[in-house]
């Protein structure tokens, strides 16, 4: 998958998320494997203020959009 909104998405993770978590392991496992819907899943577990929330969710819909 290298397409420009799971680039954007995978970078956006990795500043937000410095340390390698369990959770962030996942998010990039569902970027590789080309799963939003996961990515939706995990995102809706994780502490994101609005703002964040609101940002990485516009970026998975540009990832399904691009699909």
């Amino acid at each position: 998958m290298g397409d420009q909104a799971s680039v954007s998405l995978l970078r956006w993770l990795r500043r937000q998320l410095r340390e390698p978590t369990p959770w962030r392991e996942r998010l990039e496992a569902a970027v590789a494997n080309d799963d939003p819907a996961e990515a939706r899943r995990l995102l809706a577990r994780m502490e994101f203020s609005e703002a964040q929330r609101h940002h990485v969710a516009g970026l998975i819909d540009r990832w399904e959009e691009g699909r």
